[in-house]
């Protein structure tokens, strides 16, 4: 898969530099981005497969949980261009507080 917005991914490692757990966070996504980018998914139910714990929201949109669901990284597919459209991401408490249905991209 082609992830878009990768650059959103880093933002948001070098917005945790200073916490605890950025060592961890930058783990985290950094073998989510390999994972996803390697990926051939075709349906969501190849993302299931993959990542049990992910939330289907819609038909072309996902919910990884990162980090032990620590975090949320909300994810637009297009199966047919094999894009990954990251969404957002933010704290599981923060992710309480959207939309994940209408969420756009914050970058």
């Amino acid at each position: 898969m082609r992830i878009i917005a990768r650059r959103t991914l880093v933002a948001f490692i070098e917005s945790r530099r200073r916490s605890a757990d950025h060592a961890a966070v930058k783990a985290a996504l950094s073998a989510w981005f390999a994972e996803a980018s390697k990926a051939r998914w075709t349906t969501m139910a190849d993302i299931k497969a993959l990542y049990s714990s992910a939330s289907v929201v819609s038909a072309d949109r996902v919910v990884f949980n990162i980090k032990g669901n620590d975090y949320r990284l909300v994810a637009a597919i297009d199966f047919e261009k094999a894009i990954v459209f990251i969404k957002w991401i933010g704290s599981h408490k923060d992710y309480d507080k959207i939309n994940v249905r209408e969420i756009a991209y914050n970058g």
